[in-house]
Formats: C-alpha cells, structure tokens, sequence
C-alpha cells in the first residue's frame, strides 16, 4: 500500500486504529472518531524520522500473521497469563531469562519481532546484544528454555524474515 501527502503510512495507519479501538475495548463512534485521528496524525508527525520506508514485501502473509497468529497469541497468552496467576501455588512459575539467536540483521525484523514478544502477554524483550545476534527476552513461565526458544524462532522470527525478504 503506497502512502501519500497526507497518509504517509496507510498500513500503520490501520493498525493503529484496529489497536486503539481494541485497546479500549469498544467500537463506539467516539473511540472510532479519536482512533483515526491518532491512526492518521501519528504516522503524519513522525514520517520525517523514518529514514525508509519498511517494505513489505508479501502483504497477504503479513495481514494473515498479524490477524491469525498475532491476534490468537495474544489472546491464548492472555487466558494463559491468567490460569497462570490464579494457580493456588505461584511458586511453581519459571520465570526465566532466555537468549534467541537472531537469524537476521534486518533492523525492521528486529523491531518487529521484539515489539511482537513484548505485546504478547508473559513475554518481554529486554534487550539485543550490541552485534544485533542475540535478542535477550523474559518468560514468565519458561519450563523448556530450548522450546521457547524454538517456537519464537519458527512462529515469529521465521514468517517476519519471509515477509520482508524481497
């Protein structure tokens, strides 16, 4: 989707009023007002500090990531999260700091993974080693440090590189 004058960003544009809408939770005509107000202006104030433009290059796999495996992650954590919590005995969470080897040096998959693992709830990027190989993430409950590590790898890393590989 090519940007103009005043939409510079059109997919951000929707993706931040389908989460400002989900966010707070209602579809009232007020918050669907607002949310494209922000979903407008915000990428209109900050277009000049992107040096360039993310290009997407498979558009069908993108919206069917962030609309199917996002979205369901997000929810599925979420009740996870909770079960979590309401456990009778919360000392049996593993809570763990793991390192997942990045497979690309690609600056926007690296973002966009680690903005990923932090909006899904039980997970937090912490940080990225200073040569951009390693992306230090946090779980809330982490039994098989080789599986989290895995299951980021293929679900997430691997369909954000094919999205942006041209």
């Amino acid at each position: 989707m090519q940007g103009n004058r005043w939409i510079p960003h059109p997919l951000m544009t929707i993706a931040l009023i389908v989460l400002w809408l989900l966010l707070n939770n209602t579809f009232s005509f007020g918050h669907i007002l607002l949310g494209t107000l922000l979903g407008i202006m915000i990428p209109w104030f900050t277009n000049r500090f992107w040096p360039e433009r993310p290009r997407i290059c498979k558009r069908r796999l993108f919206l069917k990531f962030f609309f199917v495996t996002f979205l369901y992650d997000v929810v599925v954590a979420n009740l996870n999260v909770v079960r979590l919590i309401l456990q009778p005995d919360i000392s049996k969470l593993q809570p763990k700091f793991i390192e997942v080897p990045l497979d690309t040096d690609d600056p926007m998959v690296i973002s966009l993974l680690a903005n990923v693992i932090s909006m899904t709830p039980g997970t937090v990027s912490t940080e990225i080693s200073a040569d951009k190989k390693t992306l230090i993430v946090h779980g809330l409950d982490v039994p098989d440090e080789q599986a989290a590590v895995a299951e980021i790898k293929s679900r997430y890393e691997a369909t954000l590189k094919e999205i942006f590989t041209c």
